[in-house]
């Protein structure tokens, strides 16, 4: 199967109160156990790469690695802009072939943000590509992404935003954060609920790396489609790494280390499948 868009994949989640994982990865070993857990499963699966990923590799070395394990795959893949930084690199992506594009203008003004976001959108829609875009703030730290507030998504507004961007996600904030969480993390579900009330776009929750399977399962019966998990698929795949170096310090072939990462990857993924109830819905 080539790379499918994000699209129809949410909105299948949104209609059978499911989401949809979406993993990044930042490396063919990482691609290779996020798909091999997708298959197994028989889960649709977005990949998705950061701007400080992308800066390390290259767009076009993360599309071929996502490309050629979309096309031996037989449930749907689509690769994911994560967070894209500026309209020049949501552009590049959009080039590239990535068939799902995040443009992350949170930081900014509101206006601002519908200004870009719109752009972004307006540049994509010709193409089909679907554009997710924040509202709000999600706080914590991971890869480039640092943000020290955390600026929770006002229902109201995002009724607004969502009509004047004419995009097709929205990730919001409700007290997630980036990376792992310092402290037990306390999330404002009742203003998820209200959002979903004037918004009928697919939503999405970031930050949910270290948030318990009870939380995101209770955010997802609140209307979160698509939940992003990164941290925890870095962490896993350097234990897999440290454990077969620490058993075998002589080892020096890469192929011997990287496949425990890429399997500590796969099991990971597997459960965070279960976990958003998107296992046997590929179709």
């Amino acid at each position: 199967m080539s790379l499918v868009t994000s699209e129809k994949i949410l909105m299948d989640a949104q209609r059978g109160n499911y989401a949809i994982g979406a993993f990044n990865a930042e490396n063919m070993e990482m691609v290779q156990g996020i798909i091999e857990a997708a298959e197994e499963l028989k889960s649709p699966v977005i990949i998705q790469t950061t701007p400080g990923t992308i800066k390390y590799g290259g767009l076009r070395y993360y599309y071929s690695n996502v490309y050629a394990g979309a096309s031996a795959a037989s449930v749907p893949v689509v690769l994911h802009l994560d967070h894209g930084s500026s309209f020049e690199l949501a552009s590049g992506a959009y080039r590239e072939g990535y068939t799902s594009i995040m443009i992350d203008g949170s930081k900014l003004p509101f206006e601002e943000n519908i200004a870009l976001t719109r752009k972004v959108a307006e540049m994509c829609n010709p193409g089909n590509i679907p554009v997710e875009a924040e509202l709000g703030r999600v706080g914590g730290k991971e890869d480039d992404l640092v943000s020290n507030d955390d600026i929770y998504t006002d229902p109201e507004k995002a009724a607004e935003f969502v009509k004047k961007t004419s995009i097709s996600s929205l990730a919001v904030a409700i007290g997630t954060a980036h990376g792992f969480y310092a402290k037990t993390p306390v999330l404002d579900v009742n203003r998820l609920t209200e959002i979903r009330k004037v918004v009928d776009i697919p939503l999405v929750l970031h930050g949910a790396s270290g948030l318990t399977d009870e939380q995101v399962m209770e955010c997802i019966k609140r209307g979160i489609c698509k939940v992003n998990f990164a941290t925890e698929l870095r962490d896993a795949f350097s234990k897999g790494v440290k454990k077969v170096i620490g058993e075998n310090p002589d080892v020096f072939d890469p192929k011997v280390y990287c496949k425990e990462g890429k399997e500590c990857v796969k099991e990971l993924v597997k459960h965070k499948m279960l976990v958003c109830g998107s296992v046997n819905t590929a179709r």
